[in-house]
């Protein structure tokens, strides 16, 4: 988990020293945007079912979602792509857990095995 926020810290400082031109709009988005957005999604996971599992680490996934905002939205309407995946992922879960269980548990490793491969690839892929 340690390798996972290492890994989207070093998505958001890679983020914000990509030219402002490839993050404008949907056209110019940057050719990471679908992957992005996916990492977003798994975040809201992530923070829906973290703290329903009463995880230690609390808030960390919404942290870390508005450290990927503040790096990737340099537009009203990024910021509203990226807002909407990761509420996405978090209302998805919202409907279909209540109550920590099993299958919680292993959605929640499924989703951090996804999460550490997204950050990982963007940031291997598209860093240099």
């Amino acid at each position: 988990m340690i390798g996972l926020f290492r890994t989207l810290a070093v998505l958001a400082l890679l983020a914000s020293a990509m030219p402002a031109r490839a993050q404008t709009a949907p056209a110019d988005a940057p050719p990471y945007e679908a992957q992005l957005l996916r990492l977003s999604e798994v975040l809201g996971a992530l923070h829906y079912l973290r703290t329903l599992c009463n995880a230690p680490e609390g808030g960390q996934w919404r942290q870390q979602m508005q450290s990927l905002i503040d790096a990737e939205a340099t537009t009203p309407e990024r910021r509203e792509r990226l807002v909407a995946s990761f509420n996405r992922g978090y209302r998805g879960f919202e409907r279909a857990y209540q109550t920590c269980t099993p299958s919680a548990d292993i959605a929640i490793r499924r989703y951090l095995d996804e999460g550490t491969k997204l950050a990982r690839e963007i940031t291997s892929r598209y860093g240099n």
